[in-house]
């Protein structure tokens, strides 16, 4: 019997690689003659990048950056040829951000614009950005900031990197650095949300990054403001809410497409040949809720084997699961394991 063992990462608990090792011990224990493929995957949010490399054979690199409080940090990336990936939640992720410093208001993102500026200096023409995960809500104007975007408040003084966005009033593009015709950026998104209103950035994921439900309105409101100004479009954009709104910090201001995250992870892994002759595939993740539905891993890999398998396995740490008519998820025969300690 051959299982496909695929999960995302556990969120702030374990790794995606973690998640498929300890579920592949508690098959080995319990049956005999079982074959477990380890096939870990990512939906642009943390873990994503460990679920790549390896199966395209990419190299892994550092450099410093700026980091999340202003200090130099190396920050890793994978490089093949003309092609490198990188996870902003290496950088600025919520787990790295102990809790009694987070504020996504001041939570600095300019390191990601200084390592797209180095990538491109050398010679990178397809970088492929991960952006779930992360601790920081400015709306992506910190990447604007590595990019040599100046921001002025309404007296005419300079801004810093971060922790100006209730304050900013006016951007200078003086000392911009453009993006190099023929460099394609891909935003490797895990939701659909847009950067503002209700379903925006700040409402759905604003307090899980420390920020007090009392803010919510004129947070929103601020980046709202800030992009009528330098960018309209990227308000409509669908995903742009991405990592806080990094997603259309990208967008505005180096020219990036937003993909999706899982259906990109699986493309590059090549999904579909592993997974052609299993018996078995369980996906997973540390919660499965309404939001799961919204572009997260295991249903978009549930939905990608639907036609395919006749068991699939949720292994889930909290499952609050709604099966909305069209997936046809209700078909399948599921199995729910009780919560166990990984």
């Amino acid at each position: 019997m051959k299982i496909v063992i695929a999960p995302d990462s556990f969120k702030e608990s374990l790794s995606a690689e973690e998640v498929a090792e300890a579920i592949k011990r508690g098959f080995q224990q319990s049956i005999a003659d079982i074959e477990c493929f380890l096939c870990p995957v990512g939906d642009g949010g943390e873990g994503t990048v460990d679920a790549i490399p390896h199966s395209i054979d990419l190299e892994e690199k550092w450099i410093k950056v700026t980091g999340p409080f202003g200090q130099k940090e190396a920050m890793r990336y994978f490089q093949k040829g003309g092609l490198a990936l990188f996870e902003v939640a290496d950088l600025v992720g919520l787990g790295k951000i102990p809790l009694e410093k987070r504020n996504p208001l001041q939570i600095q993102t300019c390191g990601i614009g200084e390592l797209i500026r180095h990538l491109i200096a050398q010679g990178i023409k397809d970088i492929y950005i991960g952006v779930g995960g992360t601790s920081s809500n400015d709306g992506g104007i910190g990447i604007a900031a590595g990019l040599g975007y100046r921001f002025y408040d309404r007296d005419g003084n300079v801004l810093p990197a971060c922790g100006h966005l209730l304050n900013l009033a006016s951007v200078s593009t003086e000392n911009l650095y453009e993006i190099p015709e023929g460099v394609q950026i891909h935003i490797l998104a895990d939701v659909v949300s847009p950067l503002c209103g209700p379903q925006g950035a700040t409402y759905t994921f604003g307090k899980q990054k420390g920020l007090q439900p009392t803010m919510f309105a004129v947070v929103d409101q601020a980046i709202q403001d800030f992009y009528k100004k330098v960018s309209p479009a990227t308000l409509q954009i669908k995903g742009a809410g991405a990592g806080g709104g990094i997603a259309a910090g990208l967008c505005a201001f180096t020219q990036a497409n937003i993909v999706s995250g899982i259906d990109t992870c699986l493309n590059l892994i090549n999904f579909d040949k592993k997974v052609s002759d299993a018996d078995l595939v369980i996906v997973g993740e540390g919660r499965l809720d309404c939001q799961s539905f919204a572009g997260k891993a295991p249903i978009c890999v549930a939905k990608k084997t639907l036609s395919e398998f006749l068991l699939l396995l949720f292994a889930v740490v909290l499952l609050r699961i709604y099966l909305p008519y069209h997936l046809k998820i209700f078909k399948l025969p599921f199995l729910f394991w009780r919560k166990v300690n990984l």
